[in-house]
């Protein structure tokens, strides 16, 4: 088995077992090619970064249900776009879209006080923003109209956010060890 091999195995793993800085290294090392597979069937570049966003929320969503045993992590990451892909196009035909099962999960509460407390730690109005895209599952672009800003704007927030959060949680791991 290749060593590359090994590091997906060991992300998966983590992210079986609820480690959010996976979560975060999961998105630094496979968004690209999420975003790239969404933006051959998307009308647009913010499309496949709202389809990216969304593709990151349903996988720590549904995490109890993946298993690293039998299959790899990018695999894994580029099923839940084609159903996060066939989701946007279903809502742009005004179809109501049926609960899949990584949205029918009751939230895992102890992660989300985790991950509030990270959001607050971030400051006005990242934290807002980003309660906004996790916990409303707003899109960027709904966001920004809600917030009357530019949508370049929200999107800054949100990656700088990201950013802040992963290296923090990345400490806080670090400093568990």
């Amino acid at each position: 088995m290749c060593e590359t091999h090994f590091m997906h195995d060991d992300v998966g793993n983590r992210l079986a077992a609820g480690d959010e800085s996976a979560l975060a290294e999961a998105y630094q090392r496979w968004s690209r090619l999420v975003y790239t597979v969404a933006l051959r069937s998307l009308p647009s570049a913010a499309d496949a970064e709202d389809v990216t966003q969304a593709v990151f929320i349903s996988a720590w969503r549904s995490r109890a249900t993946f298993d690293p045993q039998a299959g790899a992590v990018p695999a894994w990451l580029l099923a839940i776009t084609r159903r996060r892909v066939a989701d946007f196009h279903r809502k742009r035909r005004d179809v109501p879209v049926a609960l899949t099962p990584e949205t029918s999960h009751e939230p895992d509460l102890v992660g989300q006080v985790a991950v509030a407390d990270e959001i607050d730690e971030l400051g006005e109005p990242a934290g807002q923003i980003i309660r906004l895209a996790f916990f409303d599952d707003l899109t960027h672009q709904q966001i920004a109209e809600k917030l009357d800003m530019p949508l370049g704007t929200v999107k800054s927030h949100i990656r700088r956010s990201l950013v802040k959060m992963r290296a923090r949680l990345e400490v806080t791991h670090a400093a568990a060890l």
